[in-house]
């Protein structure tokens, strides 16, 4: 995404000019009468997305005018590295720091590709830095953003609890900080009961990545992400249609890997620790059964009441593991329920909290950075459905209605969430149909939400929320 940028103009450079619909008439006045007529000739009214080409006397394209609309949005700007004609562009007229940010990251995820397996065949335009724009800041974010989005799109084959929890060992070794994998059998004898029942089925063994970063004397923030790599269901079979996706499992681990990158690299003084639980649900002899009964780190135990509701018994270890610290904040990411997708659609995650203040502040950061949230409430009176008669509690609910709501009150028996602050994140994680700067496919939902919330909230600013 990067390369669709160029750091200064050439002699080609044609300038491109954004125009809001209510100052386009203001505008057109003060054209010349050529410029004008072209420019009425082309139906061109500054409307949200379009373009029109003012040529030269010599048939050159001298200036590109885009209709911004009225309203403000990255994704506005990501059909332009397509539609344009393949060259450079700069940004001209009134162009501030808000403007600048919102026309890099929504260029240059109008330009992202998921090329592992084949080569691009695509060409972009290419956009000249603007001298307004936080350069480290947009680049860290398409940089996360990227990341995320290949770590979804992979195959379950490369993108194997092995490999995934080989990634989390990179993101340290890149910011220099601590990574910690615990996997197979060593996830008993630490106490990762869950992950371990979940993952032993697989060829690839069940593992726990565990990331630290950062001054300990600073805020504890700590990011949890499911990451099912692949989930067949267990021996709760998926049909075909039910599993053809699931490879995007593990979109609640590459969220919050994204997240953590964010963090790192705009260096939030927080102390960071990331805990990755890396399995595969498979089918095998040894995998776990229904109304199996496991005994978890926090030592509660769990009636397995469905083998595919997998995802919240790996992150009940890692956030009993995230409570034990009392971090200032927890914030796990999961790929957890299709009743979620149903509440919500596809595009909007569900935001569960035990505390309003954070929940708040999360919800007004999504608004602000165009990537939103919905708050879904942790209602006290369904815990009841997720009673057993033989644990302390079922891992399914009893009933097949407020799905999300149940999952996460599950989540919420292994957080201390009346003294610590939680988020919980479930997500789609995917984006079934393409749109630009949103291709069909993997997506970190809600990620630059979390990076401008925690940026507020660890490094307030005078025109900021703390």
């Amino acid at each position: 995404m990067l390369d669709s940028f160029a750091a200064r103009p050439s002699k080609t450079t044609v300038p491109l000019l954004p125009l809001r619909t209510s100052e386009f008439k203001a505008w057109l006045k003060k054209q010349s009468k050529s410029t004008a007529a072209w420019i009425k000739s082309n139906g061109f009214k500054a409307k949200h997305g379009e373009i029109c080409l003012v040529p030269s006397r010599d048939g050159r394209v001298s200036t590109a005018l885009f209709g911004r609309g009225d309203g403000t949005s990255i994704f506005s700007w990501s059909a332009l590295p397509s539609r344009l004609p393949k060259g450079r562009y700069t940004l001209i007229g009134a162009v501030d720091e808000a403007l600048a940010e919102e026309a890099t990251l929504g260029w240059g995820l109008g330009t992202y590709e998921f090329t592992r397996y084949r080569a691009s065949t695509r060409t972009f335009a290419t956009l000249v830095w603007p001298e307004a724009c936080d350069r480290a800041k947009v680049e860290r974010t398409l940089t996360s953003i990227g990341l995320g989005r290949d770590l979804i799109n992979t195959p379950a084959e490369d993108m194997n609890p092995t490999a995934l929890t080989q990634v989390v060992r990179d993101l340290a070794k890149e910011f220099s900080g601590e990574c910690k994998v615990i996997a197979g059998k060593k996830l008993l004898t630490e106490n990762y009961p869950t992950v371990h029942a979940v993952g032993r089925a697989a060829t690839f063994p069940p593992a726990l990545a565990d990331l630290r970063w950062g001054d300990p004397n600073h805020p504890k923030l700590t990011l949890v992400g499911k990451g099912v790599c692949f989930d067949s269901g267990g021996l709760d079979l998926k049909n075909p249609a039910g599993m053809k996706l699931m490879k995007k499992d593990m979109g609640g681990a590459a969220t919050a890997i994204s997240v953590a990158r964010l963090v790192m690299a705009a260096e939030l003084p927080v102390r960071l620790r990331l805990l990755i639980p890396a399995v595969e649900n498979a089918v095998a002899g040894d995998a776990m059964r229904p109304l199996d009964v496991i005994t978890t780190r926090k030592g509660l135990t769990v009636e397995v009441g469905n083998t595919d509701a997998e995802g919240r018994l790996i992150l009940c270890d890692a956030l009993a593991e995230a409570d034990t610290e009392s971090p200032d904040l927890i914030m796990d990411f999961a790929t957890l329920t299709g009743a979620a997708r149903v509440a919500l659609g596809s595009e909007l995650p569900a935001l569960f909290s035990s505390h309003d203040d954070v929940a708040d502040a999360l919800l007004a950061a999504g608004i602000a950075v165009g990537d939103p949230l919905w708050r879904l409430p942790l209602h006290d009176a369904y815990r009841r459905h997720l009673d057993s008669r033989v644990a302390d509690l079922s891992n399914i609910a009893n009933t097949s209605y407020g799905g999300a709501i149940t999952a996460a009150l599950f989540l919420r028996e292994f957080v201390s969430h009346r003294k610590n602050r939680w988020i919980h994140i479930d997500t789609m994680a995917w984006h079934l149909a393409g749109r630009p700067g949103r291709p069909a496919g993997g997506e970190v939902m809600a990620a630059r939400a979390c990076a401008e919330m925690l940026e507020r909230r660890y490094r307030p600013s005078a025109d900021t929320d703390a």
